[in-house]
């Protein structure tokens, strides 16, 4: 379903440009929004998200704070499969943040890890080699 948003922001956006009724009969309608083009194209569904994981695992920061969530909200427009496994790293993140300072910790944080190399198989079952 979310892959339909930017189609239903556009219907929203030209309908509101359509009441205005500043337009003039006959003058040219107002362009897009920018923000439209700017949203990067997730096709095949699930290449953001695995691109995410790739960079994060290549740069050793899965456990800096944003990357995870980076990996979790790129996978809203994924495939069911690589967006399971991005929710399940995300669960798995959340609980490394709470274990903090725990003796769970350690055993939390090879939770994250474990997760990420689940998700990266799931990325390259997918035809979507997170390696690359």
């Amino acid at each position: 379903m979310h892959r339909f948003a930017p189609f239903a922001a556009f219907i929203v956006l030209a309908g509101l440009g359509a009441c205005d009724d500043r337009s003039e009969p006959g003058a040219p309608a107002p362009a897009p929004s920018s923000f439209l083009s700017a949203a990067p194209v997730d096709d095949p569904p699930g290449r953001l998200t695995c691109s995410a994981l790739a960079t994060a695992v290549r740069n050793a920061s899965l456990m800096q704070p944003g990357v995870v969530q980076g990996i979790v909200a790129a996978g809203g427009t994924a495939d069911a499969p690589v967006a399971d496994a991005a929710a399940a790293l995300g669960e798995a993140y959340g609980k490394a943040l709470v274990s903090h300072e725990t003796q769970s910790e350690p055993d939390a944080i090879a939770a994250v890890s474990a997760a990420a190399a689940d998700m990266s198989q799931v990325c390259a079952d997918s035809g979507l080699d997170s390696a690359n």
